[in-house]
């Protein structure tokens, strides 16, 4: 069953990113520096998405080894573990590389804040197969 359960969660943190870049398209493409039509073309391209969705599996992956060997188990232990990952794992990397790449604050606060937020729905939903 571990499968099915980082699968399914992989999926979950997959479908919060759409939810929160389809939210907050307009302020990321300008963050970015892309025209509306370079945002459009990306869109159209298969790559990003299959790309995002063998990540967040791979992310959710490895959450559910350490929630395992780490004895994290049930709703809320799973929720702040998850929450933690993204926030004190993921974020601080990403603002490092944004840091170094010359990358607008904004763009550190969308993506930062999409990595917490899947992270913490991966372990939401990892809380349902441990």
């Amino acid at each position: 069953m571990g499968w099915i359960g980082v699968i399914v969660a992989g999926l979950a943190g997959f479908g919060f990113g759409a939810i929160w870049y389809s939210v907050l398209a307009e302020p990321w493409r300008r963050a970015v520096g892309l025209s509306e039509a370079e945002a459009k073309a990306g869109m159209s391209r298969p790559t990003p998405f299959v790309i995002a969705v063998i990540g967040a599996v791979l992310v959710a992956g490895m959450m559910r080894h350490a929630f395992v060997t780490g004895g994290v188990n049930g709703f809320f232990e799973c929720v702040v573990s998850g929450l933690g990952v993204g926030l004190f794992f993921a974020a601080p990397w990403l603002a490092i590389s944004y840091g170094f790449a010359q990358r607008k604050p904004a763009l550190m606060l969308i993506d930062g804040g999409h990595v917490t937020g899947a992270c913490t729905v991966i372990g939401l939903t990892l809380s349902f197969f441990l």
